[in-house]
């Protein structure tokens, strides 16, 4: 039986479309739909079990798989089987996530599962901006207890205009690439990069991008409701107790007034807080504590967040005693470790991150080999965050998810300021040693700092900060919060991430928890952030004015030639024999690639001696050196033969010649050694190709003057003389025929 499919097409407005189907595949999920692109089509499936996991959050997994089937290629690696998510995949799982997760309900704890998969792949579609459309739609498709519908898509600017899910060509030339996620009434997540634009152009994308979402949020309801909208599931709701609420809430709430207002330190108020829980928990007999244990916890941290939040509101002021425009206390430091190629530490209040630089060639590059992209990057960023920076002890089980896309971030952030031309391969790393709140954006100020101390001529420095809101919807009042501490960015309504130079922003990641937030609040917040990162910046250069002039003289130097094609397997030898051996004599590491335009070689040297690297240069102009018809060298004779003298030119040595026995003088020579010897310097003409041996040929003897009376000898004949006719046979007799 053929299935019966359903499906909407979304209008990009200039002649894309984006269609969602369902009923086709995937039937037993509770929502499934394809959605597609040009050729480029995602599966995405959802599933949510019935019955409720005994945790006190929603455990979510999204997951988002590109296959190597899309786009006709096989996985690298020894096994041929798609493994471990990519760095890409992570990051367009975490864009998805952080729009999902908030519009389940808070008491909704079901195991859920969103799986987007990638069918089929399009060279000009990028399909991770389609991830956010494909994991709605499917929602919307299924039974769950979810707010509304939701879309993602990117924003992209090519001279000036701005454009919804452009292709990764229109990247290249775009200033702006941005991921908004929003609702049809509230922006809820951005992310991305950009070329030092102002907060005003930032705004017109993100409004821009969020019309477009309300078209796609459209029609999601209208497929949902052609297919016949399910009722909403029922689920185990968590028990409440009004009265129990209140009594906590006037038990809590002055007290925690107090302490928020004591302005502590976060180990100092964090062990306050936990004193006054644990004492309003004593005042409750055991039986209540075993009917109501979680409530009581559930109903202090309410009254906890309501207490800070009213002491930002109604004061102005923060746990630590700061304004809401202050930043906390800065001191840096570069060059702290000696044997680093670049380093710095960047501390702002109890944050601190301690940056390294590391130089290289082309062939330390990260390689991204993803079905739907294949590159290079020659800039890349490794963020840290131990379990010590927060006072924990826990597992450290790889790398988390949360310092892949932190690590991003600083990358984006910091990637606009390498200059184009630079010629090294550069890894950052960041080690984060301290954390209550932004260590993301204390990486990119160390990051900064380490880049100048590293001598990379970055063309203007980056800072960032952090941005947090506090919003009381009843009375209208808000609060835009510079620099929030870990504790704010929990029980706040938003966290703002912004990255800039002095000129404009080049990142961001925003976190909206609120809705409806107004673009009002958000362009004061965008404000109050540049006040902040110019204050930063101030502390960043006061610290190193800028770059250093040179490398370290323990770091790598790296000089750059380019050689005719022809030249390149002459450089590497029979075997790599040639690279190795010199690579080992002159302690540098030489890496070649082709130029896939010119075909030219491109050769990178890198080493920390320079005589090392003139060698290399010297043998470059050697292996590359060639002689111009009629000119004059000087050899050296390094190799004697019967028939003539092997000699090395001059301004090219290991360049070898032969020069053949018969122009050695005018006279004729029988022995080599009567007219020179080993280690014999002296001026030779160069004659350019000889048309019978395809080899160069050189001459002493073309700038000896004749001797007097000298006679040119006839040249050889190569019939070995004689007029005789080849087919001339003479005297044989003529063939008897056969009678």
């Amino acid at each position: 039986m053929i299935p019966k499919t359903f499906r909407e097409v979304i209008d990009l407005g200039d002649g894309r479309e984006i269609s969602i189907e369902t009923g086709k595949l995937a039937k037993q999920a509770h929502g499934s739909v394809v959605v597609q692109s040009g050729k480029c089509m995602l599966l995405c499936t959802v599933v949510s079990n019935y019955k409720q996991s005994d945790v006190d959050f929603l455990p979510l997994t999204v997951d988002y798989r590109e296959k190597f089937a899309a786009s006709g290629k096989y996985p690298g690696g020894f096994f041929k089987r798609e493994a471990r998510p990519s760095n890409g995949e992570i990051l367009t799982m975490r864009l998805v996530d952080r729009v999902l997760r908030p519009l389940f309900p808070k008491d909704y704890h079901a195991e859920t599962q969103v799986m987007i998969q990638l069918m089929s792949h399009d060279d000009d579609v990028m399909p991770d901006a389609m991830a956010g459309l494909a994991a709605s739609a499917a929602i919307q498709l299924s039974d769950f207890p979810f707010e509304c519908a939701i879309s993602e898509v990117r924003v992209g600017r090519v001279n000036g205009e701005l454009i919804i899910n452009p292709t990764r060509a229109q990247l290249q030339e775009s200033d702006i690439e941005m991921v908004v996620g929003a609702s049809a009434d509230s922006v809820m997540m951005v992310e991305g990069e950009m070329s030092e634009i102002s907060e005003e152009e930032m705004v017109e994308a993100i409004r821009f991008a969020h019309e477009a979402i309300k078209e796609q949020c459209a029609a999601q309801i209208r497929l949902s409701e052609a297919v016949g909208r399910k009722e909403v599931r029922e689920y185990d709701q968590e028990s409440e107790n009004a009265d129990l609420e209140k009594q906590i809430h006037e038990m809590a709430y002055d007290k925690v007034y107090a302490i928020a207002k004591a302005g502590s330190a976060k180990h100092e108020r964090s062990e306050a807080f936990s004193a006054l829980k644990e004492e309003i928990k004593a005042s409750f007999d055991e039986a209540t504590l075993e009917e109501h244990g979680d409530l009581i916890s559930k109903y202090y941290y309410k009254a906890e967040k309501d207490a800070i939040r009213s002491l930002v509101l109604e004061e102005g002021l923060r746990l630590d005693s700061r304004k809401t425009d202050e930043i906390r206390p800065i001191w840096c430091e570069v060059d702290y470790l000696p044997s680093t190629h670049g380093s710095a530490i960047f501390t702002r209040g109890e944050t601190q991150a301690l940056a390294t630089v590391t130089l290289g060639t082309s062939r330390d590059a990260s390689i991204i080999d993803m079905p739907s992209f294949e590159g290079e990057e020659t800039f890349y960023l490794h963020y840290n965050f131990p379990p010590f920076c927060t006072g924990e002890a826990r597992p450290i089980r790889g790398t988390s998810r949360r310092e892949i896309g932190h690590g991003n971030l600083a990358q984006r952030a910091l990637k606009g300021s390498i200059p184009a031309d630079w010629p090294y391969t550069i890894r950052i790393v960041s080690e984060v040693l301290e954390s209550n709140g932004s260590s993301s954006m204390a990486t990119v100020c160390a990051g900064t700092m380490a880049l100048m101390d590293a001598g990379v001529s970055i063309e203007k420095p980056v800072s960032g900060i952090a941005m947090g809101l506090i919003t009381n919807t009843e009375t209208g009042k808000y609060a835009v919060l510079s620099d929030i501490l870990g504790d704010e960015d929990h029980l706040g309504d938003m966290d703002f991430k912004v990255t800039g130079t002095s000129d404009g922003i080049t990142a961001c990641q925003m976190d909206i928890k609120v809705k409806g937030l107004s673009y009002e609040i958000l362009v004061k917040a965008l404000q109050q952030a540049r006040d902040g990162r110019l204050h930063i910046l101030e502390k960043l250069t006061e610290t190193i004015p800028a770059a250093n002039a040179d490398v370290k003289p323990h770091a790598p130097k790296m000089v750059n030639a380019v050689i005719a094609n022809d030249y390149i397997g002459a450089l590497i030898g029979p075997g790599g024999k040639v690279i190795q051996e010199l690579q080992k004599e002159t302690g540098t590491t030489i890496v070649i690639n082709e130029d896939p335009v010119t075909g030219e070689g491109l050769v990178e040297i890198l080493g920390t001696d320079q005589n090392g690297i003139d060698q290399v240069l010297a043998k470059i102009d050697s292996i590359t050196f060639k002689p111009e018809e009629g000119s004059v060298y000087e050899v050296k004779v390094i190799k004697l033969l019967d028939f003539g003298a092997v000699v090395e030119y001059g301004e090219a040595p290991g360049n070898e010649v032969l020069l053949h026995i018969s122009e050695l003088a005018w006279e004729r020579t029988d022995k080599v050694t009567d007219v020179v010897n080993m280690g014999d310097v002296f001026d030779v003409k160069y004659m350019g190709t000889d048309p019978r041996t395809r080899k160069d040929k050189v001459s002493r003897r073309a700038l000896i003057p004749k001797p007097e009376g000298y006679v040119e000898r006839p040249p050889r004949r190569r019939d070995g003389g004689g007029n005789r006719d080849r087919n001339d046979r003479g005297g044989r007799r003529p063939q008897r025929s056969r009678s």
